[in-house]
């Protein structure tokens, strides 16, 4: 048994095709076939039912995949407690970034980065918190940049800042002529504040708002998108209000900025942290990658009082 086969049997579980796991591993399909065959028989089992389209686990092949998991996962760590110990900052790191942060935060720190840590092939892969909670479990990302608090007990999370909430309002809304907002002020736009869609933490920060303004729980908000930008263009067509992160209205044009509001404080903010598992070991990288961030956005968001509003949905 070596880890070479350990490593093509994940991949095989996770993309539930040879030929796609081959391509993900950098080998052609016979080999990797090869290898897999060779571990089935000498452990005189069957990890994959074949016979299924796509391909299963088999119920062992589930439990070996599970241990297999930790053993790959763990033979990695050696070398980063090598790299550790010399002080070296460089080699593959991969970080997950949910798609409501990415756009704004990655142009600022990225370029930085690079010219700072030049050793380090930084990989990055916009994903959702939900997927970022498993990756960083499986041991699929070295670090994170998503909202928090998460309560996950396995994740650190370290906060890099605190991003307020911003009201785009338009002309023919009702509350235009407001200089501030309050969080109560929703109440009178319920049926017409536009969101992103289910399954951005976003969008559980702004009805957590809401809830914690004492607001109903069933609010009819009817209109959807999957970007700021659509949402902002839908308000100009006087389709409802909508609200931002913070950082997404520095490079507004002046006509649309005069058409943000922002809260009064406590600011309603969202939590943005730094997070990986706690048995990570690249803590050099991550250690690098939190310096660069915090110096970039130490100039653009100076906000304290705040009142952090959960990304999680409540129930």
């Amino acid at each position: 048994m070596t880890i070479t086969q350990l490593q093509y049997v994940l991949a095989v579980a996770e993309h539930k095709n040879f030929t796609v796991a081959a391509e993900k591993c950098f080998v052609t399909q016979p080999t990797l076939s090869m290898q897999i065959q060779k571990l089935e028989e000498e452990l005189d089992i069957q990890i994959f039912d074949r016979g299924k389209k796509p391909i299963q686990l088999t119920d062992v092949g589930q439990m070996i995949v599970a241990q297999a998991k930790n053993i790959v996962n763990e033979s990695g760590r050696i070398k980063d407690i090598v790299d550790q110990q010399k002080g070296y900052i460089g080699g593959e790191f991969k970080v997950g970034i949910i798609p409501t942060i990415m756009p704004t935060l990655l142009p600022m720190f990225m370029n930085n980065f690079i010219k700072k840590y030049p050793k380090v092939n930084l990989i990055i892969e916009e994903r959702t918190t939900e997927e970022i909670i498993r990756m960083l479990k499986n041991g699929q990302l070295d670090a994170a940049i998503a909202a928090t608090p998460l309560n996950e007990d396995f994740i650190k999370e370290v906060v890099l800042y605190y991003e307020p909430f911003v009201a785009y309002v338009p002309e023919n809304n009702p509350s235009f002529g407001k200089k501030e907002f309050d969080a109560n002020d929703l109440e009178i736009n319920l049926s017409n504040v536009l969101l992103l869609q289910d399954g951005h933490c976003f969008r559980n920060n702004v009805l957590n708002i809401c809830k914690a303004s004492g607001l109903p729980n069933d609010v009819p908000f009817q209109i959807e998108s999957g970007s700021f930008e659509t949402m902002v263009r839908l308000a100009d067509e006087g389709l409802g209000m909508t609200l931002l992160p913070y950082l997404h209205t520095l490079d507004m044009a002046p006509k649309s900025a005069a058409k943000l509001r922002h809260f009064k404080e406590p600011r309603p903010s969202r939590e943005v942290s730094l997070i990986y598992n706690k048995k990570e070991l690249k803590l050099h990288i991550i250690e690098a990658l939190r310096g660069v961030i915090a110096g970039v956005v130490r100039g653009a968001i100076t906000f304290q009082n705040v009142e952090i509003t959960s990304p999680l949905q409540k129930k």
